[in-house]
């Protein structure tokens, strides 16, 4: 260890910054997102049955198919309507989970109309996704109905890579306005950085974030050409300087280079496969317990509700799996952010700002299960852990 460098002291000096209600604040909040996780299930479930209990879906596939079988229109139809009639049932959860609550946290300063217009917008785009991937589902169940699981999950990996493609140029900016650093330091410091990793220089984008959150974060959307980094504008309204700016933008551009988004598109793949599996096997005795009628089987698009239902509980139960998929990418990103950046104490402020969000010292079990970035003081300790290898370094030279 560097002489006159205790990384622990230093650790403790960040995670200080934070005064002690702002950590209880913080931990109130992270605690509480761990219980949506549960609540937001149930509303799934719940949501799901009353809409099979009604028949209406049952009434919509007979009305689409009363003169003659077409399955592919009755897919469609069934399942716009299940994901409106859903989303308006659920809106009430929404409104507290992810608008009220966030308020109440002065997480956010959007006002509630502004939110309910996102709110739609993201939902008949959701929906627009949902009925072209659940098509190909329903096609695989009815062509392949001994393996339709297993082509399934490959479908799921080939769309999310299709919207990660597409997201940053025809999703993204209907929600915000995207515009290129501008001139000056910050820019000619992410331009060095971009062309010594080999990321293009000419995608780093702020954007105005504080729309919607008053997060202090960034972001690498996109892929192959459609790639870009972006920040938010949080970050500089809560003072972000040059060495924190480049702290963050070298752990983005570690997603980048290390391309975790096309491994976390397979992780996911194998992930739907094991739960389209699943969905396969459990599909007749959920149903029955639903009690619902008039559904014809696994392809009957009617019965989409019930692969809901299977599906929102085992999402919940491999949470932590989700979450750590996740996580060991944030890890290898800020890995990555200090060895090519070289800003440990940048990186460090920056994390200390998203601890209102995120509570900075958990039990262990706590992230493994709930955490989809390392914690904070995990996160700020291996910054300075490196700071202190590299003193050492330089020492001996």
């Amino acid at each position: 260890m560097a002489q006159g460098f205790d990384p622990a002291a230093a650790t403790a000096a960040y995670l200080a910054q934070l005064p002690p209600e702002g950590h209880a604040r913080a931990a109130a909040y992270t605690h509480g997102g761990h219980w949506l996780l549960l609540w937001g299930a149930l509303v799934a479930v719940v949501v799901a049955w009353l809409v099979l209990k009604s028949g209406v879906l049952v009434r919509i596939r007979e009305t689409v198919e009363s003169r003659k079988a077409r399955p592919w229109l009755a897919v469609f139809a069934v399942v716009a309507a299940d994901s409106v009639i859903e989303t308006l049932l659920s809106l009430p959860w929404n409104v507290y989970s992810d608008w009220w609550r966030e308020t109440q946290y002065g997480l956010t300063s959007q006002a509630f109309i502004g939110w309910l217009a996102e709110f739609a917008l993201v939902g008949a785009i959701s929906t627009v996704f949902v009925v072209l991937l659940v098509a190909g589902l329903y096609a695989l169940m009815r062509r392949a109905p001994g393996t339709w699981w297993a082509w399934g999950g490959a479908l799921v990996a080939v769309f999310f890579v299709i919207i990660m493609v597409l997201a940053p140029v025809f999703i993204q900016p209907l929600l915000n306005d995207y515009k290129e650093a501008p001139p000056g330091p910050v820019r000619d410091a992410i331009v060095v950085m971009a062309k010594a990793n080999g990321v293009p220089s000419d995608k780093i984008y702020i954007y105005d974030g504080s729309k919607q959150s008053n997060r202090y974060t960034a972001n690498v959307s996109g892929m192959f050409g459609t790639a870009r980094i972006a920040m938010s504008d949080v970050m500089f309204a809560k003072g972000a300087d040059l060495d924190e700016v480049r702290g963050v933008v070298g752990h983005e551009m570690g997603h980048y280079v290390h391309m975790h988004a096309l491994w976390i598109a397979g992780s996911y793949g194998l992930l739907a496969l094991a739960g389209f599996f699943l969905v396969d096997r459990l599909f007749p005795l959920v149903l029955r317990l639903t009690g619902a009628r008039g559904i014809q089987g696994l392809a009957d698009p009617a019965g989409f509700p019930v692969i809901g239902i299977i599906l929102a509980a085992l999402s919940l139960v491999s949470t932590p799996l989700f979450v750590s998929i996740i996580r060991q990418a944030e890890v290898d990103a800020d890995r990555y952010s200090l060895e090519h950046a070289n800003a440990p104490d940048g990186l460090a402020k920056a994390l200390v700002k998203t601890i209102e969000y995120r509570a900075a010292t958990p039990s262990k079990l706590e992230e493994i299960l709930f955490y989809d970035h390392p914690a904070v003081g995990n996160r700020v300790r291996m910054a300075m852990d490196w700071k202190a290898a590299q003193a050492e370094t330089d020492a001996v030279r």
